[in-house]
């Protein structure tokens, strides 16, 4: 028998990364809510949701359904995020939200502000956080097995042709793509961010109107400081969509490049001009749901045992803050510090 009971907003193209998840966790989808009722009604009919219902108010799906679900998963468009979590918190329901959290800090906090007024939880699908090479890479530098952390760097470069919005966006590279990286940052590091001096540019060549590339510099607490180099206007020997990363800690240090596991060196004397190493001990994280499948299972978590994920609103509007200073340092030539 199905257990939680689910509203779904959005039928989009990713809302086919969330069905799946959602029939194999046996949850039952009562409602799919898009402005497009035939496309929630396809979507239905794609996924064999039996017993779901489309709808295409928002409004009048909540007055329906409130009292009939566990939570909602909010899969519109990031401007809509805001408006829909909100308008969901507010009828008792919790809410488990597509990345970005929103498209603006005020939006952010009145959406933090909506969760703790309502005492239910908003819970943002950051989906790199359940990756098992992620997890491992977080485990491994909590462990302490390369000292101190003091430094984290990023490279990430694909020449992208998506055409569509993103080639008319101000800054697609960090509004659409570096909030995954920025928040990986947070999830290695376990720190947060401070300030950011950033510059973002578009290259000789760009087929982007906006400013898809950047350099970004943030100061984040404990001393640790995070270098991220990207773009989506680089054609030839691109990295993985996840970046790949270097890690420096006071012992040693740690290499996750390629989507390959986890690798380093750590000293092992204290003399010589380069000090003798040996391999880094990498912690074997388990990982047993990724991506959003594995976001599901830790909303479904907190319903069943009432653990607060990680990537709760209070937290995740972190993440968030560092996209928009990114964006606000590169605009006005300044380092900019970074208030929640």
């Amino acid at each position: 028998m199905p257990h939680e009971r689910v509203i779904v907003v959005g039928a989009g193209g990713i809302s086919g990364a969330w069905f799946p998840p959602l029939k194999s966790e046996n949850l039952q989808v009562v409602a799919v809510v898009d402005l497009r009722k035939d496309a929630a009604q396809k979507k239905i009919e794609e996924h064999k949701l039996d017993g779901a219902v489309a709808r295409d108010n928002l409004d009048e799906t909540l007055k329906e359904f409130a009292g009939k679900a566990d939570f909602l998963i909010d899969l519109t468009i990031p401007d809509a995020h805001c408006e829909v979590t909100c308008k969901a918190l507010a009828a008792g329901l919790h809410v488990l939200g597509e990345k970005p959290l929103a498209s603006t800090l005020d939006q952010a906090r009145r959406m933090v502000a909506a969760s703790d007024k309502s005492g239910k939880l908003y819970m943002v699908g950051q989906s790199r956080r359940w990756d098992k090479n992620h997890q491992s890479v977080a485990d491994t530098l909590a462990s302490k097995n390369l000292g101190e952390l003091t430094t984290l760097n990023c490279d990430f470069f694909l020449g992208c042709h998506f055409g569509g919005f993103r080639d008319e966006m101000a800054s697609p590279l960090i509004l659409d793509m570096s909030i995954h990286h920025f928040d990986m940052a947070r999830m290695f590091s376990r720190q947060s961010p401070l300030s950011v001096y950033a510059e973002e540019f578009n290259p000789q060549g760009s087929w982007y109107k906006g400013d898809v590339s950047a350099n970004c510099l943030f100061e984040m607490t404990g001393g640790v400081h995070f270098a991220y180099r990207g773009s989506w206007c680089a054609e030839g020997c691109g990295t993985s969509w996840n970046g790949n990363w270097r890690a420096i800690g006071t012992q040693g240090t740690l290499i996750y490049a390629d989507d390959k596991p986890p690798f380093g060196e750590v000293i092992t004397g204290t003399e010589g001009f380069h000090r003798p190493k040996a391999p880094l001990t990498i912690i074997d994280s388990e990982m047993p749901a990724t991506g959003q499948h594995g976001a599901l299972r830790e909303m479904l978590r907190f319903l069943r045992t009432g653990q607060k994920p990680q990537t709760d609103c209070h937290d995740n509007i972190h993440s968030l803050a560092m996209v928009l200073a990114a964006i606000e340092s590169s605009r006005t030539g300044q380092r900019v510090k970074i208030h929640i």
